[in-house]
């Protein structure tokens, strides 16, 4: 219907342009006279410039998008440069050029210029786009428009050309310091360099990302034809599995922000970690370490968005089967409510090592109600910290101390 209604308009305005070329050369007929005959030759280049636009064939242009990477930091600078060619040196007035690119968190951002080529062939128009935001961002289509100096006649064309950008969340750099661990004896922290032990070898499986070279089972891999490596003893584990909050919230950026910053930390020190998240989908990544588990993270957090469908507590009772109870679970949310705190305690019970992290905005506490809810969850054996954005490195201050 939409493009109909172009058409039509396109015709419409055509036809307009003969009836003013009629009218004002019947005017000078009639009329006669100097002024009369110099309006009519007066009007008659912009006329005849009209139908030549009209002919023009736009679907002749070469339309390019050049970017300089496709992977950016939140609030990085994106350089775009759209190049255009044509073939004839037909004299073109104007062209406007709009480039718009959609983004997986809601948003829509548009490059729009108006420019003058004349007789040139060869057109290059660059944009900035300031402070990008976190996502997955869509380059689907150019649009192009010429016309005539009196706007009777325009022509338009959409170039499609796809490509994708992909923003990763910011991140802080922090320190992290294992939690507290359950163990027989009570509640106790470690504060040595997380490691495996590699002293004494139980069994062998097979190669994972992040797996030392130096564990690998040569014998065992030549025998069964494939990679396997040794599988060591651990008398205390050091694995995270980090639940995000995934409910809408304004703080929600900054609760992807901080966990962007906690895997960071985690598999720098040596640890290995997983991640679960429930918003349109729900992902879980297994717990393990390396280069390749951070980025997989990280492309994953890059995507992520909100829900209404479903709260963190309500995500821990249909989830509570993946959680294992050797882990630390932390819980990242920005919003501290009585169901999460209820939900956590039982796991506690069950002696899951739960730490609830709340973000807040800078400079921000928790709430009085908040508060009662801390106090109240320390008394059923979580841990509960509170984080504030741009203070994130301060988090395992007090494990620290």
């Amino acid at each position: 219907m939409k493009r109909l209604l172009q058409k039509l308009n396109r015709i419409w305005k055509l036809i307009l342009l003969f009836l003013l070329i009629a009218m004002v050369f019947s005017y000078a007929m009639f009329q006669g006279g100097f002024v009369s005959w110099f309006l009519f030759y007066s009007f008659l280049p912009f006329a005849l410039y009209g139908l030549l636009i009209a002919g023009y064939p736009i679907r002749d242009w070469q339309v390019k998008r050049k970017i300089q990477k496709y992977e950016y930091s939140a609030k990085e600078e994106m350089h775009v440069e759209i190049e255009l060619k044509r073939k004839t040196f037909f004299p073109i007035f104007y062209v406007m050029v709009e480039d718009s690119f959609s983004s997986t968190v809601g948003e829509k951002i548009m490059g729009k210029k108006l420019l003058m080529p004349g007789f040139r062939r060869t057109l290059t128009y660059k944009y900035t786009v300031k402070e990008l935001s976190r996502g997955e961002h869509v380059f689907d289509q150019i649009f192009l428009q010429i016309g005539d100096p009196l706007g009777l006649v325009e022509k338009e064309k959409v170039y499609i050309q796809v490509d994708r950008i992909l923003v990763y969340p910011p991140f802080e750099e922090m320190v992290y310091k294992p939690l507290e661990n359950h163990f027989e004896q009570g509640m106790t922290s470690s504060k040595e360099r997380v490691q495996r032990d590699t002293t004494m070898a139980v069994g062998i499986r097979e190669y994972q990302p992040g797996d030392r070279f130096s564990w690998i089972n040569w014998k065992a891999s030549a025998r069964r034809n494939n990679m396997m490596t040794k599988e060591f003893e651990q008398k205390q584990t050091h694995d995270i599995m980090i639940v995000v909050d995934c409910e809408e919230n304004k703080r929600f950026e900054g609760v992807v922000s901080f966990t962007a910053s906690v895997i960071r930390a985690i598999l720098k020190k040596g640890a290995q970690v997983g991640l679960l998240s429930v918003d349109t989908d729900r992902t879980i990544f297994p717990i393990r370490g390396g280069e390749s588990q951070q980025q997989l993270l990280l492309y994953h957090l890059a995507k992520i968005r909100t829900t209404k469908e479903i709260t963190l507590a309500e995500v821990l009772d249909n989830e509570s089967s993946q959680l294992q109870q050797q882990a630390t679970v932390m819980l990242i949310t920005s919003m501290l409510t009585k169901e999460l705190v209820d939900k956590a305690g039982w796991l506690s019970s069950k002696r899951y090592n739960i730490a609830v992290f709340v973000i807040t905005g800078k400079n921000e506490g928790l709430s009085s109600g908040e508060k009662t809810l801390s106090a109240f969850a320390v008394k059923r054996g979580i841990r509960v910290i509170h984080v504030s954005e741009g203070r994130y490195k301060e988090a395992f201050l007090e494990v620290m101390a």
